[in-house]
Formats: C-alpha cells, structure tokens, sequence
C-alpha cells in the first residue's frame, strides 16, 4: 500500500517552498526518486524538479529570490539550485530529438507527458505538485509501484537503444522494487546486453556497484548470468563465484556487517590478484578501491586462524574482507583499537646490540612472536625481548 506523500519529510523542507515560490508552483513538480520512495514511505536525500521554464529563466527568478545557483547540465537544460537542505536539479521540460545509446540529443517541451515519455521506468515518471504534492502518473506508475513491477516506458527495446545503461538500471530497480518480474524488460535486457559494450566503463562501474550495494542482489546476478548481461561486463564471474557471492552476503547479514559493493565484487572474482587489477584497471576504480579488490584477491583459508593478527598487519578493513569472504568471524574488528608494538629499537640498543640491521631483525622476531600471543603488554614484552637475546650467538 502507497503512502500518503503529505507524511514524507522532504515536501515539508523550507528550501523546497523557497524554490517553489521563487519559480511558481504551476511552473514546477518534483519527480522521480523523491517521489516514488516517499510514496512507498522510503526517506529520500535528493530531490528533482523538472519546470516548464527555460534555464536561463530559472537563473533569473532564483537570482530575483536570493537562491544561488549552478549550471551544472545547462547543455541539457539542468540547473542546481544550491539550498540550505540540500542541492535541488531544476531541468525543464524535455523531448529526445536523436539518441545513439550512449547520449541524447534533446530539445526542450511544453507538456509534462512528453517530458515523462522520455524517462526509463513508470515508477519513475511520478510528478508532484509542490503545493498539492496531488500525482500526476502518465504511464500507471502508481499500479506498478504497488504491485512491486519494474517496467519500462513503451518499448523496452526502444528505450534500451536510447540508452544502453537502461539495462543496468533496470536490473538495480527490479532488485530495489520489484516483485515479479517483466518478461518483456527480461528478454529485452538480455537481448541487447552486447550493447553495453559501447558504455563508458565509469557508468558500467557506477551501476554494477550501485546493484551490489542493495541488500541482497545475488538472485538478480544470477539471472544476469544466466541470460548473458553479467558475461558482458564482468566475464570472470563464473557460477561458483556468483555462489561465493551468496555466501558473502550471507555472512555480512549474519556477523552484522553493512552491505559492501567492492567486496561483493571480490566475491564475484576469483582470488586472483592479477584478475584483481585486470578488473579494477577495467571499471577504472579508484585506487582505494583498487587496493582493497586487489587484497581481497589475496585472501587464503589461513587467514581465520588469528583474526587479530591479520588485522594487525593489513588494518581492520582489509581483514573484514578476507575474513568475510572466506565465511570466518570478523565480529568485533570494526571496532577493534589496533594496538601499538611497545618496544623500540632503543630499548635493544640499550641491551648491548649495535645499530643497525641486527637491531631491526631482533624487533621483527618479537613483535612476531608478541602478535602471536595476542599483543601482551608489560613484562610480557621484556621477557620476548631477553629470550630472543639469549638466541644471540656470543662474542
């Protein structure tokens, strides 16, 4: 059952009645996200407002109100109102003219169906007025966003060769909102799955983790094997490693831990750390991401032997991978203070030993063996420090 949009908190912010009396209440409706996840009673961050007023008009009414703003997509008709709660994108009124599947050509439209018409999903083609918040629903979003139904506007076909990213999307959608499937998007989808070839691996890469951070995404990966879309984009997650990945998320559900996209994508990989950097070069991660694929690819099965010590040596995160990864006990790493090895190398130079390489060799022998009984402090540490000098041969 659909909310009642007046008990969402995003209409009531005073930024949005600022921007509606600045532009006028008839000129403006918010669509999209914020829309339909306050209808199904979802808190929503963003919010979007589509405007029958040309860019430059919205400029000038802003400017007239006192609210800054940014041309952030000016070429497609985007302006940002920067607020106090939180950036609004103002875009007016659209209509494709020519698409390639990867960009469109637009121009700009008078009539909010013909604005609607050009967006992917009738779930997402809601309008509210920013008064009234009354819905205008070209397409019968409202009866599919109750009936849990991923479908695309008009032809699914069509609208995937204006966009081949819609594939994706539609995957992430289905896994968010939909209850049954529609067969029609599912045959299209995995018809025209070659055509993600031609995307840009940025968007490949921003979608795929967008899907992988959704709760549970393994029944939708797996159908994306099956029907040849995740071959396309990810051609080393063979079945066993789409099984590692329900594993995984069994394991972060069970131990408590967030859902977690780059270590659900380790979990698609198999521990290789040359595939590891093959894949991340290829979706072009960050470096932090790349880091963190790459020392999952390098997890063993002796990693859950001492937990503590494993994240001693690669930190807290990158042991949480692993150790999830594999199916061991990483509960309580996340807030595991790493403790700091007390000895110096003073305090052995201290004891006779000259500077230099036997020094460094004396401290790696007992902060080995002070990991391996679990960080011990006081005595403990001059006791390791006098065994491992009586090891010395003498003079």
């Amino acid at each position: 059952m659909l909310r009642d949009l007046a008990g969402a908190e995003w209409p009531r912010r005073a930024g949005l009645a600022a921007l509606a009396a600045a532009l006028g209440a008839e000129n403006i409706r918010w669509v999209g996200g914020a829309v339909r996840d306050g209808l199904l009673g979802v808190a929503a961050h963003d919010v979007d407002c589509a405007t029958t007023l040309r860019p430059e008009d919205v400029i000038a009414a802003c400017k007239r109100a006192g609210l800054r703003t940014a041309p952030t997509g000016i070429e497609h008709g985007t302006v940002t109102v920067i607020l106090k709660d939180g950036p609004v994108e103002v875009t007016t009124l659209r209509r494709d003219v020519a698409t390639d599947g990867r960009r469109a050509t637009i121009a700009f439209a008078s009539d909010w169906s013909e604005d609607a018409a050009r967006r992917d999903f009738t779930i997402n083609a809601l309008y509210a007025h920013p008064e009234t918040l009354a819905i205008a629903d070209y397409f019968g979003g409202l009866d599919d966003l109750r009936e849990g139904r991923v479908r695309f506007i008009g032809d699914a076909r069509q609208r995937i060769a204006e966009d081949h990213l819609r594939i994706l999307r539609y995957y992430r959608f289905q896994t968010r909102f939909g209850a049954a499937l529609d067969e029609a998007a599912e045959t299209a989808c995995a018809d025209l799955a070659h055509t993600l070839k031609g995307l840009s691996r940025e968007r490949i890469a921003a979608e795929l983790l967008a899907l992988l951070a959704l709760p549970d995404p393994h029944p939708t990966i797996a159908r994306m094997r099956e029907r040849g879309v995740l071959g396309v984009i990810l051609p080393e997650a063979c079945p066993a490693q789409v099984a590692a990945l329900a594993r995984l998320i069994a394991a972060e559900s069970a131990q408590g831990f967030a859902p977690d996209p780059i270590r659900r994508l380790a979990a698609l990989l198999p521990p290789s750390p040359d595939v590891a950097e093959t894949v991340a070069a290829r979706l072009r991660l960050s470096k932090a991401q790349r880091t963190r694929l790459v020392n999952a690819a390098e997890r063993t099965a002796h990693d859950s032997a001492n937990a503590k010590a494993l994240a001693y040596r690669l930190t807290p995160p990158l042991a949480i991978d692993r150790l999830l990864l594999e199916g061991a006990d990483a509960r309580g790493l996340d807030r595991w203070a790493v403790p700091q090895f007390p000895l110096k190398g003073g305090a052995i130079v201290a004891r006779g030993v000259t500077a230099g390489p036997s020094v460094a060799r004396l401290l790696q022998a007992v902060e080995a063996r002070w990991v391996g009984e679990g960080f011990p402090q006081g005595e403990r540490i001059e006791a390791l420090l006098a065994e491992e000098l009586a090891k010395r041969p003498q003079p």
